[in-house]
Formats: structure tokens, C-alpha cells, sequence
């Protein structure tokens, strides 16, 4: 089950799979959650959602240059320019 934070894309469980929204995921057992946000930044996978707490997660510093602001946004516009790393 995902976290329930009450608001935003988070706020319940119906609101989680309305806003998912895509056909793959990476679920786990245990907090390795930014450990996963970590590792596609490194490889350009844009993460679409996700509810760990900012400072858990590690994304290269170019990615303040994409939108400090919106980190998710950020991600999906730095592997655009960017591209794949592998491809």
C-alpha cells in the first residue's frame, strides 16, 4: 500500500491510481525508495510520482537548473535534454 499522506497525489488510495497513470512500477519491500529515485535519476529514467521526503533523494545537482522547485517536473526535463544513457 502506498503512504498516505492526505493531500496531493497521495491523499488516498484511489487518488494514488488515478495519478499513477502508468503501466510499470518499481516496488519494494523495505526503504530503499531513494535508493530507486537515485539510481534512474543516474540512468534518465524520470520518475513520474513518488512520496520519499526530498532530502532522502539524490539527484545530480544539474537537475536544479530544471526546476529546483518541481524535482519530479525536473526529472522528465533533464532526461529529455539529456537523453537515455543507455540506448
Amino acid at each position: 500500500m502506498p503512504d498516505l499522506t492526505g493531500k496531493g497525489a497521495f491523499r488516498d488510495v484511489y487518488t494514488v491510481m488515478a495519478n499513477w497513470s502508468a503501466n510499470h512500477g518499481s516496488i519494494s519491500y523495505g526503504h530503499i525508495g531513494a535508493d530507486l529515485i537515485s539510481l534512474a535519476s543516474l540512468l534518465r529514467i524520470p520518475v513520474a510520482m513518488h512520496n520519499v521526503a526530498e532530502k532522502s533523494v539524490f539527484r545530480p545537482s544539474t537537475w536544479s537548473l530544471f526546476g529546483a522547485l518541481e524535482p519530479q517536473a525536473a526529472d522528465y526535463r533533464a532526461c529529455t535534454t539529456f537523453g537515455p544513457l543507455y540506448g
